[in-house]
C-alpha cells in the first residue's frame, strides 16, 4: 500500500504534513482527491488525486460494466501520460496545474500536483454564477488550448478524446429512445472524427473543471478524457455546462465569434486560420448532436436535452439525410 504521506514529504521537500481537507471523491468510488497543507518545503500545499481501483464499484447511474471499468482504468493512465508528457507545453492563456510527482503500486495510482488555490486560481463558479464574460474566458482558453495543440499525435492519450465518444459507449447507444439520432450516430461521429483540423480535446471542458483567478485568468483541470478531437467537441461542451436553452440560442453567435478570434490570435501561422474556422464552424452542431447522442442513452430528461439541443440535433440529422 502506497504510503502517501512519505511520497508527499519527498516530493515537496516538506518537514510535515500540517493537516488535509478533502475536495471531493472520484467517480463510482475510484478514489478521492485531498487537499494537503505542509510546513516548510518549497510548496505551501499541494493536490493529491490518490486513484484505488476497487473490486466493486457502485456507479451512480448503474453503469457497472466491464467496459465501463476498463474506460475509467484507462482515463487515469491518460491523465498520468498527460501530466508526465503533454502538461509543461501549456502556457499561461491555458493555465493548467503543474505535475510533481506520480507513482503507481498494485491498485493504487497516486499524483501529486500543483494547487491551483495557493497559485491565486481560487475562484469556483456553477451555473447560477457564470457570466458570460466568465464563459468567454473558458472559451479563450479553448482556443490557446486547441491552438497549441492543433495536429500534435494525441500519443499516450486518447485516439478520440472526450468521454462521451461513440466507440466507448455501446451499451448507451443500444439504450438510445431517439431512433433517428441512433441510425444518424455513426455519421455524426464520423464527420467529427475526419474533420481535416483535429487539435487534443480537454475531453471534459465543463464549467466545474475551469478554476478562476481575480485577475481575469482561468486555468483547468480533471485530464483523464483528453485527446484527438475536433475542437469544436469541447466548445459545445463548455456552453453546454454554462447556459441554459435560451441563453444558448441567445448568446450563440457571440460565444463562438469570441472563441474564434481568440484561436486566430494564437494559432500558428503554417496554420490556415480560415479554413479551420469554415470547418469547425459547420461542425458546432455536430458536436452538440454528438453529445445529445450520449445522453439520451445515459440520462433521458437530462436537462441539457432541451429544445436548443433538439434543434441543433435535428439540423445534423436533417443534413444527413437520416430517418
Amino acid at each position: 500500500m502506497l504510503d502517501i504521506h512519505n511520497e508527499i514529504l519527498a516530493t515537496t521537500r516538506a518537514s510535515a504534513i500540517i493537516r488535509a481537507v478533502s475536495v471531493q471523491t472520484l467517480w463510482s468510488g475510484y478514489g478521492e482527491i485531498k487537499r494537503y497543507f505542509l510546513e516548510g518545503g518549497e510548496y505551501p500545499s499541494v493536490i493529491v488525486k490518490h486513484i484505488q481501483l476497487p473490486e466493486g464499484s457502485q456507479h451512480p447511474r448503474g453503469w457497472n460494466t466491464p467496459l465501463s471499468h476498463l474506460r475509467k482504468l484507462k482515463s487515469y493512465e491518460v491523465e498520468r501520460k498527460w501530466y508526465q508528457d503533454f502538461a509543461e507545453q501549456t502556457a499561461t492563456l491555458c493555465r493548467v496545474p503543474h505535475s510533481y510527482h506520480a507513482v503507481e503500486e498494485g491498485n493504487e495510482l497516486l499524483l501529486i500536483i500543483e494547487d491551483l488555490d495557493a497559485s491565486g486560481y481560487t475562484i469556483r463558479l456553477d451555473p447560477d454564477d457564470v457570466t458570460l464574460e466568465d464563459a468567454k474566458s473558458c472559451l479563450a482558453w479553448l482556443a490557446h488550448f486547441h491552438a497549441k495543440f492543433m495536429n500534435v499525435a494525441p500519443l499516450g492519450l486518447w485516439p478520440t478524446g472526450t468521454y462521451w465518444h461513440l466507440d466507448t459507449r455501446p451499451d448507451e447507444w443500444a439504450r438510445m429512445r431517439n431512433t433517428s439520432l441512433k441510425h444518424a450516430a455513426k455519421a455524426i461521429d464520423s464527420r467529427l472524427k475526419h474533420a481535416k483540423y483535429q487539435t487534443l480535446v480537454h475531453g471534459d471542458a465543463k464549467l466545474a473543471n475551469f478554476c478562476f483567478s481575480e485577475t481575469g485568468l482561468v486555468a483547468a483541470v480533471d485530464f483523464q478524457y483528453v485527446g484527438k478531437g475536433c475542437g469544436m467537441k469541447d466548445v459545445a461542451y463548455l456552453i453546454s455546462s454554462c447556459f441554459e436553452e435560451e441563453a444558448c440560442e441567445k448568446y450563440e453567435e457571440e460565444l463562438l465569434n469570441h472563441y474564434f478570434q481568440q484561436l486566430e490570435t494564437t494559432l500558428d501561422n503554417n496554420i490556415d486560420y480560415q479554413e479551420v474556422k469554415e470547418e469547425w464552424r459547420l461542425l458546432y452542431p455536430y458536436a452538440w448532436a454528438d453529445f445529445y447522442r450520449f445522453l439520451d442513452g445515459w440520462s433521458p430528461g437530462h436537462w441539457k436535452m432541451h429544445d436548443y439541443s433538439k434543434r441543433l440535433t435535428r439540423q445534423v440529422i436533417d443534413e444527413l439525410k437520416i430517418k
